[in-house]
């Protein structure tokens, strides 16, 4: 038996095992839970912190306490410890999928663990003192002293399940909306499909005043806010704060023009990096981050025919390499590309893909520029390229439509990224070459519209 949480665990259980009566009048045998003491006495091992046990933990902290539960409630039965342990562990790995991946984690069992190594605590501070309180009160105050004792271990154990409960519950409610993520989920999961509606608005990320006149005039409130960050420019922390109060996750588009990405991936620009990713990892929410987007279109200085995609694609790791040797975790790469297919300057982006291991999302950019346009032949072939290199979840990055066709186009892009099963997409809502912006009541209807049926589908 190994040492650590799972010992802890077996004393607590012991000390409440054997502290009360079965109803048939023995005391319950606690063997495997003593002896699970006795080795972490032996190896004088430190409790862990709280902390330590984390939903992360699904699978061990399920096998702990099924073993615990069957050793309880099978005890008069005679199943032996470790019986009830490969009973357990049979009973965990049948509830796993056939892919060899676990379902989405619940946190009550951490919560279970949690709240025994609490008990553990209180329980080992209460028979520290009971013989120096037993010398002082008499043996005729005994028993009165090992009832407060019960009493203070069970109140301890209520407040800390309570506590975490509610942080769960708090957690949860975050994570489920569909429109106001306050945070992404982490990153062992995979986020699900239509959970982000973005925006891109005039004024960011000096002000969040378009957003807001984005919200307010489509009824839906955007779970990404983008902005666009020129190279050696610092993270915007103040606006990023305010994306997160507005319960969205900031997206930096930052754009390398002019600057020679060689000199980026040979180190040259390191302090600005490390700058900027200590500032992204104090800030502490989730951030995504984007670098050199539309690099398979040629209008870019970091894009095609100005840069070898090789360059790109160093520059790239390289960056994503010092973000984590400073440990901003916190960050989500979109490895961002302009649709293909089309009869423009446009490549296939495999030569700029970077490698699984340094993207987290994709995304594609792409507009409803003609009427008869739609979503299947706009964005169809970039994500078919796209799957032939990942199965990275996709975000549709950057997308619009003509004021003249969005009570049409809107309710066709909401339709797509439910048939594909994408991320979500970003509205590009300012008047840029085209005047992409929603106004009137006909498109103001269709995305809310959108929205609402986006909601109702999500998994």
């Amino acid at each position: 038996m190994t040492n650590g949480p799972f010992s802890m665990i077996m004393w607590a259980e012991a000390k409440w095992w054997n502290s009360r009566r079965r109803p048939h009048g023995r005391r319950g045998s606690v063997r495997g839970a003593q002896s699970g003491w006795l080795v972490l006495r032996r190896a004088r091992v430190v409790p862990y912190a709280l902390s330590s046990v984390t939903p992360g933990h699904c699978r061990n902290a399920r096998w702990e306490l099924r073993t615990l539960e069957m050793t309880r409630t099978q005890n008069s039965e005679g199943m032996s410890y470790l019986e009830a342990r490969d009973k357990a562990e049979t009973a965990v790995i049948a509830d796993t999928d056939h892919g060899g991946r676990h379902r989405k984690a619940s946190p009550m069992p951490s919560l279970v663990v949690r709240l025994y190594v609490i008990m553990l605590a209180c329980m080992k501070s209460y028979t520290r003192s009971l013989p120096a309180l037993r010398r002082k009160l008499g043996s005729s105050r005994r028993s009165r002293t090992s009832r407060t004792g019960v009493v203070v271990v069970c109140a301890a154990a209520i407040t800390a399940a309570v506590i975490a409960a509610v942080s769960i519950v708090h957690g949860n409610s975050a994570h489920g909306s569909l429109n106001n993520p306050a945070v992404l989920p982490p990153s062992d999961s995979r986020p699900m499909p239509g959970s982000y509606i973005g925006v891109y608005a005039a004024g960011v990320p000096q002000s969040y005043a378009g957003i807001r006149t984005f919200s307010a005039i489509t009824g839906v409130k955007p779970g990404v806010a983008v902005y666009y960050s020129g190279w050696l420019e610092p993270f915007q922390s103040q606006f990023a704060a305010t994306v997160v109060r507005e319960h969205a996750v900031p997206l930096v588009q930052i754009d390398p023009t002019g600057i020679n990405l060689e000199a980026i991936a040979s180190g040259r620009y390191d302090s600005y990096l490390r700058s900027y990713a200590y500032a992204v990892k104090k800030f502490g929410r989730q951030v995504i981050l984007s670098f050199g987007h539309e690099m398979n279109g040629s209008w870019y200085s970091w894009g095609s025919g100005q840069t070898p995609p090789a360059v790109f694609v160093a520059a790239w790791r390289h960056i994503v390499t010092v973000f984590r040797a400073i440990g901003a975790r916190n960050v989500i790469w979109l490895w961002t590309i302009n649709i293909v297919g089309c009869r423009c300057q446009r490549e296939s982006p495999g030569r700029w893909w970077p490698g699984g291991s340094y993207v987290d999302w994709v995304g594609i950019d792409g507009y409803y520029y003609k009427p008869s346009w739609k979503f299947a032949p706009l964005f169809g072939p970039t994500i078919k390229a796209v799957r032939a290199l990942t199965l990275d979840p996709i975000l549709i990055s950057e997308t619009a439509a003509p004021a003249s066709t969005q009570p049409s186009k809107i309710p066709d892009l909401f339709a797509g990224i439910r048939a594909y099963g994408l991320l979500g997409f970003v509205w590009f809502d300012v008047n840029r070459h085209k005047d992409w912006r929603i106004s009137s009541r006909a498109a103001s209807a269709a995305f809310r519209q959108g929205a609402a049926t986006l909601r109702r589908s999500a998994p």
